[in-house]
């Protein structure tokens, strides 16, 4: 792959993946009544895989080492489960 291709694949692969996880809940609420989000849930998760995105987004552009950039994912992935976990209880 050259150094052309693998950014522009990755940034399409991450985008589209934090707008699957973002319809799956407004087609859950379609076929079942335990899914129940309002706009503003919609929106602190927007906000939260956004951010979390472009945070990766900026990392990546300057990380050079794949190992590094895989590392930078794994940290970001861990604080968007930890923030999500903490708002799924009520915490924050």
């Amino acid at each position: 792959m050259s150094r052309a291709s693998g950014p522009g694949l990755r940034r399409w692969v991450m985008w589209s993946a934090i707008a699957l996880l973002l319809i799956l809940p407004a087609l859950a609420m379609r076929f079942t009544r335990e899914v129940n989000w309002t706009a503003s849930d919609f929106a602190a998760a927007a906000i939260l895989l956004g951010g979390a995105g472009l945070i990766y987004e900026l990392a990546a552009s300057r990380i050079v080492h794949r190992t590094h950039r895989i590392g930078v994912a794994m940290v970001v992935g861990f604080i968007v489960l930890l923030v999500w976990a903490q708002g799924a209880v009520g915490i924050f």
